[in-house]
């Protein structure tokens, strides 16, 4: 052991862990010290982990290519829950900062609209449509629907006794409902900030 160096040492350790076929993993920056071969084995790996796993990491790519849910450390005691991947929650930044940007460049404007006529403005917050309050209470709905579904397909893949075929139509759904749970996710969130 003493002869290993840093990043074989790290996939000693992550190999005796693995083997153990835990179903629940908490893994602290896993791409440290690991060369690009080691890499890809582990993405390949976690991909089709079946267990809950808990990644705290720095590697962007790494990232989007496994979570599907981010617990963001802002500072100050400030942890903001995010359902998507990292990519995702850099766009949905940058929209927020533009909708910010925009609102207050908007009211801006009305305050010196306002100071020239002679008269207050209440507000500027856009207020939800008849349609937009029904999407909303729509998406609550589907997205519970979902992810019950998903939910009873876990249950199913965990049956080792089910076929081949039977396992991976139900591999391609769940792929297909976490994928739908993500955009469903991302409209309710920005349904949620005008409500």
């Amino acid at each position: 052991m003493n002869s290993l160096s840093g990043g074989e040492k790290k996939r000693l350790q992550l190999l005796t862990i693995l083997f153990r076929n835990p179903n629940f993993l908490i893994l602290d920056e896993p791409t440290n010290d690991l060369d690009l071969p080691t890499l890809g084995v582990l993405e390949n790996f976690l991909s089709d982990y079946q267990g809950c796993l808990l990644i705290v990491s720095h590697d962007r790519y790494f990232m989007d290519r496994l979570v599907d849910h981010l617990f963001v450390f802002e500072g100050n005691g400030e942890v903001k829950d995010f359902p998507g991947n990292y990519t995702q929650y850099r766009l949905w930044t940058k929209e927020q900062e533009k909708f910010s940007d925009g609102r207050l460049q908007s009211a801006v404007k009305d305050e010196a609209k306002a100071s020239t006529e002679d008269h207050q403005i209440i507000g500027n917050k856009k207020k939800a449509s008849f349609k937009e309050k029904r999407e909303f209470e729509s998406l609550e709905k589907e997205i519970a629907e979902l992810e019950t579904e998903r939910q009873q397909i876990q249950n199913q893949l965990s049956d080792s006794s089910a076929p081949y075929e039977r396992l991976n139509l139900l591999s391609k759904r769940i792929g297909e409902i976490s994928n739908l749970l993500s955009e469903k996710e991302m409209r309710w969130l920005e349904l949620s900030e005008i409500m």
